[in-house]
C-alpha cells in the first residue's frame, strides 16, 4: 500500500517522527506541495492508495487523474481543501482530526488577553534597554495594566473550545457569558450563561471567537456590530479570520472604540503585506500557531494514524464525507 503526505512540515518540522505511519505502507513525505500546481499535486500522488493533506487542495481535477486513491486524510480539523462531493461520487472517504487542539487552543486565547492586559514582551524588552536600571522608582509600567477579574467574556460559540476557554475564563474571577445557535437563550452551564448575541456585544468587556466560519457568521465582526460593543472592548479571535471584517476592526481599533484585538488567524494566509491589521492600533497578531504546541501535533498525528487504521479494519471513523 502506498501513501503520501503532501505537506507534512508544518505538522512535523522535525520534533515528531512519522513511524507509526511508515509501518502502514510505503510511506512518502514531502514537506510542502504547490498549492496551485495541479501537475505537481497530480505527480506526487501517482499512485498512491492513500493521501494526507493539511493545505494542498484536492480538487475533482486531481482525483479524477488519480484514480488509485482511495482515502484521504486531512492533518487538520477542517477539510475544506478536499472537494468532498467528488471524493465521494469516486467512494473516497475524508476523515479529519477533531479535538486534538481543544486545550491548546483555549490555553493561547489567554496568551494573547494577558499579552494585551500587561505588555509582557513590551515590558521585558523595556528591562533589556535599560530603562528599569536607570529609573528613579523600585518599577515602571508603560502601557495601562488591566485585571481581568470582575471583567465580562463573551464567547462566540460554546463548542468544546468554547467550553474550555469559559473554564479558564472562570478560573481568572471572570464572568463568563457566551452564544450559541444550539443553546437556549437563558440557561446556564456551569459559570456561563448563554445570552442573545446583541447583549454579548453590549455587555462584554472581552468577546472571544470560537464558532465555525459559515455563511452566518461570515464577518460577524463588523462596523453595526462592532457599534454595539462597549467602548475600550477587547477582542481575541484564534478561530476562523473569516469571522472578522478586517477594514471595519482596523477603524475600531485606530478609533479607539477597540482597546485592543489579539487575532492569531487572518483572512488570507499567510497574511498579505495588505492587510488592514497590520497597520492597526494595538492590534496583536500571531501566525496562526494556536494549534501548533508539540503535544497538540503529536495528538493530531496519533489521531490520522487511528484513523487510517480505522479504516483498513474496516470500521470507519471521523469520516466527514459520509
Amino acid at each position: 500500500m502506498k501513501i503520501v503526505v503532501l505537506d507534512g512540515f508544518t505538522l512535523n518540522p522535525g520534533d515528531l517522527n512519522w513511524n507509526a505511519l511508515k509501518t502502514l505502507g510505503d510511506c512518502k513525505i514531502y514537506d510542502r506541495t504547490s498549492l496551485t500546481d495541479d501537475a505537481e499535486i497530480i505527480s506526487r500522488i501517482g499512485d498512491a492508495e492513500i493521501v494526507f493533506t493539511n493545505k494542498t487542495p484536492l480538487t475533482k481535477i486531481i482525483l479524477d487523474a488519480c484514480p488509485n486513491v482511495k482515502y484521504i486524510g486531512a492533518l487538520a480539523t477542517g477539510y475544506n481543501v478536499v472537494d468532498l462531493d467528488a471524493a465521494k461520487s469516486k467512494k473516497i472517504p475524508v476523515t479529519n482530526i477533531p479535538n486534538y487542539s481543544t486545550q491548546a487552543v483555549a490555553q493561547f486565547v489567554f496568551a494573547l488577553l494577558l499579552e494585551i492586559c500587561h505588555h509582557v514582551a513590551a515590558h521585558n524588552q523595556a528591562v533589556h534597554d535599560g530603562l528599569w536600571a536607570r529609573c528613579k522608582d523600585f518599577c515602571f509600567w508603560n502601557y495601562p495594566l488591566i485585571e481581568l477579574a470582575g471583567k465580562t467574556i463573551g464567547i462566540i460559540g460554546y463548542g468544546r473550545i468554547g467550553q474550555a476557554t469559559a473554564k479558564i475564563a472562570a478560573a481568572f474571577g471572570m464572568k463568563v457569558i457566551a452564544f450559541s445557535p444550539h443553546r437556549e437563550i437563558g440557561t446556564k452551564s456551569g459559570d456561563c450563561s448563554f445570552v442573545e448575541l446583541d447583549k454579548l456585544f453590549k455587555t462584554s468587556d472581552v468577546i472571544a471567537l470560537h464558532c465555525p466560519l459559515f455563511p452566518s457568521t461570515q464577518g460577524i465582526i463588523c462596523a453595526d456590530n462592532i457599534l454595539k460593543m462597549k467602548d475600550g472592548v477587547i477582542i481575541i479571535n484564534n478561530g476562523r479570520g473569516g469571522l472578522v471584517v478586517e477594514k471595519d476592526l482596523r477603524a475600531a481599533l485606530d478609533s479607539g472604540k477597540v482597546l485592543a484585538a489579539g487575532v492569531d488567524v487572518v483572512s488570507t494566509e499567510p497574511i498579505s503585506g495588505d492587510n488592514p491589521l497590520l497597520g492597526a492600533k494595538n492590534c496583536f497578531i500571531t501566525p496562526h500557531i494556536s494549534w501548533a504546541p508539540k503535544e497538540s501535533r503529536a495528538r493530531l498525528m496519533k489521531i490520522a494514524v487511528e484513523n487510517l487504521k480505522a479504516w483498513l479494519a474496516g470500521k470507519p471513523v471521523n469520516v466527514v464525507n459520509s
